[in-house]
């Protein structure tokens, strides 16, 4: 008990520690945010597009009833409209969310806790070279929490390496053509320790998507200052406990009317313009924005060189692999 106890307090170290070095290089407000939205309202996220959120009815509220959030990728950006968010500043919150067609693993629980954070921009800002920027601020910000812990806590040798390395998902699928997407970021996080996969969703030219990708949050169909298509992209590190890549965070430049309407037509998803979401967006009415998610639970593994996220979150986990993990010595929380 007392070593959960004392992780708990190393979980709030890093937390703290993270929140307060992101929100001061990305100028971001602490704000609330809902675990429930309206489910006929197109604000929920469906991520790769397959996954199905927990819904249930309230009595008097008509509609497809109440969704618990997946993510809240299209809830931000409302909210920077509705609070006035002026460019250049943006919004944090602590998200929490369900997703159940979530694969079990060390590395996925049902239980989703992210740092969602969402930043006004200007027209002008809709570059490659801001997007690397944000990158490169939101890694500072790793790289100081890490330098903290190990020195703290862990008194183990720091992982990170002092730069990200930036690369499309292209360059990827031609430099490796005979390996998968994650077999290619396998490759490329544990050459360079932490690495910006450049293009998540965008169509390749050899067909392929490294990954797939919402059509109306991320805008990875605009082509950037390299010729490639993408100005989103995932942060990934190479984590040597265990031994693999490891994602941090998904994130990018947000579609405008122009890139949402092209997207929406690529994965026929047309009909989505009707819903109230996407019509603002068509009609321009949103701000322009770059925002992602980190996960909180994944820094915290991470930081403090846990093997399993059960050990830094509480959920739900079958029996039979509470008793298999506790075996080989790793308690779940």
């Amino acid at each position: 008990m007392k070593e959960f106890v004392r992780t708990e307090q190393q979980i709030r170290l890093v937390k703290e520690t993270f929140e307060r070095e992101l929100s001061s290089r990305l100028r971001l407000a602490k704000i609330s945010s809902p675990l429930i939205v309206d489910g006929s309202s197109g604000i929920n996220d469906d991520l790769n597009g397959f996954e199905k959120p927990v819904s249930f009815c309230i009595e008097g509220i008509d509609g497809n009833g109440i969704a618990v959030v997946q993510s809240l990728a299209k809830w931000k950006r409302l909210r920077l409209r509705e609070l006035e968010i002026p460019a250049g500043e943006g919004i944090l919150t602590d998200m929490r969310a369900l997703r159940p067609d979530e694969n079990l693993s060390p590395l996925h629980s049902v239980y989703v806790d992210q740092w969602d954070w969402e930043k006004h921009i200007l027209t002008s800002d809709r570059t490659l070279g801001f997007l690397e920027s944000t990158v490169r601020r939101i890694y500072s910000a790793l790289t100081i929490t890490e330098r903290l812990v190990c020195d703290e806590v862990t008194r183990q040798p720091e992982f990170l390496p002092d730069e990200i390395t930036f690369l499309h998902a292209e360059e990827l699928a031609r430099r490796y053509p005979s390996i998968s997407p994650k077999e290619r970021e396998e490759v490329v996080a544990r050459k360079y320790g932490a690495v910006f996969i450049i293009g998540i969703g965008a169509l390749l030219s050899d067909g392929s998507r490294h990954d797939d990708r919402a059509p109306d949050y991320d805008d990875w169909t605009t082509m950037n200052e390299e010729g490639f298509r993408g100005l989103n992209g995932d942060i990934i590190v190479w984590n040597p406990v265990l031994d693999c890549a490891f994602e941090i965070s998904s994130m990018g430049i947000r579609v405008d009317s122009r890139s949402l309407l092209v997207q929406l037509s690529e994965c026929g998803c047309g009909e989505r313009l009707s819903l109230p979401f996407h019509s603002m967006l068509a009609a321009g009415e949103l701000p322009q924005s770059i925002g992602g998610g980190i996960g909180q639970s994944r820094v915290c593994m991470f930081m403090l060189r846990k093997r399993h996220i059960g050990q830094v979150q509480v959920s739900v986990w079958p029996l039979h692999e509470r008793q298999r993990l506790a075996a080989l010595g790793i308690e779940l929380m």
